[in-house]
């Protein structure tokens, strides 16, 4: 009996430094959510400014004959994935893993991870990767963004590949992140949603509309790029909080569990120790 009640005061106490643990990491994901969250919303209306002002490029001149704006030749298709650094964030990478899987199933793909994680599960299954540069996602800046951008767009025109997407996690709210695959090059759907008025050409593009188009192009690349990079940073707080949250509450309800055990053994080892006084005092 006193064997058994050392054994659930053992488990009690390593359970409680494990809700020490979970605990102080809910509190430095609640930290970094704020200033994630705040950084994705900061960043986000210039990325939509961009976006708008590709579509009326794009509605306006109908002649175009980028490389960006046509139909793609390769059927090669290059994944910008983007997770997490470390793990203890509930499903947050796995998902984001299968969204991937069942996006390029069947297809021929090669892919530039963003995030340990990410660098470390293509690698293990041999998947053709673009560059490993980009293996924390944590210190990644605007400028980093324009680097991959520009790298992406010059294998693009190469021909490597004939379409780009991205993968990433979209903030929702504190409580649910949604895994996305997004095309994002060429830009041929922009001109698929033709205007309800006929279209004007009342710009004057200077050296010529295709230039401006190819010269923008890079921009709107780094600036989604970017903005995936916002949310996704934001998604993995929110999901570590709460998988560190739900963690804590478990250990909290195990503890119970435990201290009831132990009183419960205990009180029975009481009893007995009662019982065999009262036992001895008869014989005597």
């Amino acid at each position: 009996m006193a064997a058994n009640m050392k054994a659930v005061k053992l488990r009690i106490k390593s359970v409680q430094n494990t809700m020490q643990i979970t605990k102080a990491m809910e509190l430095v994901a609640s930290s970094k959510l704020r200033r994630a969250k705040e950084r994705a919303e900061t960043c986000r209306p210039y990325f939509v400014e961009l976006y708008d002002t590709l579509k009326k490029i794009a509605y306006g001149n109908t002649e175009f004959t980028s490389v960006y704006a046509k139909e793609p030749k390769s059927e090669k298709i290059c994944y910008v994935v983007i997770a997490g650094d470390r793990g203890l964030a509930g499903g947050y990478n796995s998902n984001l893993f299968k969204c991937m899987e069942r996006d390029s199933k069947g297809k021929d793909f090669m892919v530039l991870p963003i995030g340990k994680k990410a660098v470390e599960y293509f690698k293990r299954r041999k998947v053709e990767i673009v560059t490993e540069n980009y293996n924390e996602i944590a210190p990644i800046a605007i400028g980093d963004c324009f680097e991959m951008s520009n790298l992406l767009c010059k294998e693009f025109k190469n021909g490597t590949f004939g379409t780009i997407k991205l993968v990433y996690t979209e903030f929702v709210s504190m409580l649910s992140q949604t895994p996305h695959a997004v095309s994002v090059l060429p830009l041929t759907e922009l001109t698929e949603e033709k205007p309800t008025e006929p279209v004007r050409n009342l710009i004057i593009y200077e050296p010529d509309s295709n230039e401006v188009f190819d010269a923008i192009v890079p921009e709107y690349l780094a600036g989604v790029l970017y903005g995936a990079v916002c949310d996704s940073l934001a998604s993995e707080q929110a999901a570590r909080r709460t998988a560190m949250e739900s963690a804590t509450s478990n250990a909290e309800e195990m503890i119970e569990t435990l201290n009831l055990h132990y009183n419960r053994a205990r009180q029975a080892s009481i009893t007995q120790e009662i019982t065999e006084i009262v036992g001895g005092a008869e014989g005597v």
